[in-house]
């Protein structure tokens, strides 16, 4: 029986708290000091919530792609393949002529 005469106490006062806060509110349209009272930059929550979505995509689609990626490293080159073996496998196809292959086998040799 005590605590509820304690709380209830406590509720009254606190009621009585606010009651005489907001008795000294002034008349004009200002709801405290937290509020900015309406107007354009309300639209401001809606679009930082639209913005704050997109960066959340935008770091998962990020972190996924790291993941799952090779990180910028090429691809390993099949074992024995060289670009004179992809020469030689060109001018046997007749892809190329004897005068291209043997001007690209000197590049690819100076390249060494």
């Amino acid at each position: 029986m005590k605590n509820l005469l304690i709380g209830s106490g406590i509720a009254i006062n606190a009621f009585a708290l606010s009651s005489s806060a907001w008795a000294q509110q002034p008349d004009w349209p200002y709801h405290g000091p937290h509020m900015w009272g309406g107007g354009w930059w309300m639209l401001l929550g809606p679009l930082m919530f639209i913005v704050f979505i997109a960066a959340a995509a935008a770091a998962v689609v990020v972190v996924v792609r790291w993941l799952g990626g090779s990180h910028g490293v090429a691809p390993p080159s099949p074992p024995g393949k060289t670009p004179l073996d992809i020469l030689k496998e060109r001018y046997a196809r007749g892809e190329i002529d004897k005068e291209e292959f043997e001007e690209r086998r000197r590049v690819l040799d100076e390249s060494r």
